[in-house]
């Protein structure tokens, strides 16, 4: 008997409508086609869905979406957020998207540069990618000094008051960062946090203008940050890097350490084949 069933009919215990038969569709499990239906309803446009969005976008009902919400969050392919209850694709989905890019991985592209980087400023280098109005901390190498800042791979951060988090907003395209900041309550971190919209809208044309980014004691008092974006083939920022370190050991040395991270940045978006204004095949910037 058939695995498939008339779209038009009635939902089935445990699993979803499935299509019209096809030599396709019987090769195929509804429930797994399910859950990557509802993976691909997440985009760099729509971040977050909720159960009653996701079940009227795939034509399934409330419990399905449940259950293979639920299922996805054991593998860390979604996450749910604790506050609005609606749910973003987790980590694991990076994960596999990083060890499917081609033609080089950004972990690989990244490794050579971040290590340099530690080894010429003595302090600890990390890299992040944006999640929302969050980074998250995908590579770090810490510092060799006795006092140095930890935090763990997998970690989270407000992309505000970071120097990762501000390089990443400031190359954002205008209608994704207008999505982010509408209605965002920038959270004060320490004194020295942004919590005016339109002050970090300057800042953040400011480090695009630049092309770096200073965290000095905004995420944490007494830490300076210095961050550079890393960038692909299309000049969009797919990442950034940063060295960080207590204030007294940065400040002196600010400017070193701008074109040290900035130049470890240039380098990470190279070995991801981009090519910047000037080389014979650079990509036109935004």
């Amino acid at each position: 008997m058939s695995d498939t069933v008339d779209p038009a009919s009635a939902e089935l215990p445990g699993d979803a409508v499935a299509a019209a038969p096809s030599e396709r569709s019987r090769r195929t499990l509804s429930s797994v086609t399910n859950a990557a239906r509802l993976l691909k309803q997440f985009s760099s446009n729509q971040r977050d869905l909720g159960v009653t969005e996701l079940a009227t976008r795939l034509g399934l009902g409330k419990s399905t979406v449940h259950r293979l919400l639920a299922t996805l969050e054991s593998e860390r392919l979604v996450e749910q957020d604790p506050v609005s209850g609606r749910y973003r694709l987790g980590l694991a989905v990076f994960e596999l998207g990083t060890a499917a890019s081609s033609p080089t991985d950004l972990h690989q592209a990244v490794l050579l540069p971040m290590s340099m980087l530690r080894v010429r400023t003595g302090e600890t280098v990390q890299m992040a990618v944006l999640d929302g109005r969050e980074v998250v901390y995908i590579e770090r190498l810490e510092s060799p000094n006795t006092l140095r800042l930890f935090l763990a791979v997998g970690a989270r951060n407000d992309a505000h008051s970071t120097g990762t988090g501000k390089c990443l907003l400031a190359y954002l395209d205008d209608q994704a960062l207008d999505r982010i900041l509408d209605g965002w309550q920038l959270p004060a971190k320490t004194e020295a946090t942004i919590t005016d919209v339109r002050e970090l809208r300057r800042e953040l044309r400011s480090v695009r203008r630049q092309g770096y980014a200073i965290n000095a004691h905004e995420s944490e008092p007494g830490v300076v940050s210095v961050g550079a974006p890393i960038r692909g083939r299309t000049g969009a920022a797919v990442a950034a890097i940063s060295v960080a370190g207590p204030a007294p050991r940065m400040d002196p040395r600010r400017d070193e350490l701008i074109h040290l991270v900035v130049e470890a940045a240039a380098v990470a978006s190279k070995r991801l084949t981009f090519s910047y204004p000037g080389e014979e095949d650079a990509a036109p910037l935004a």
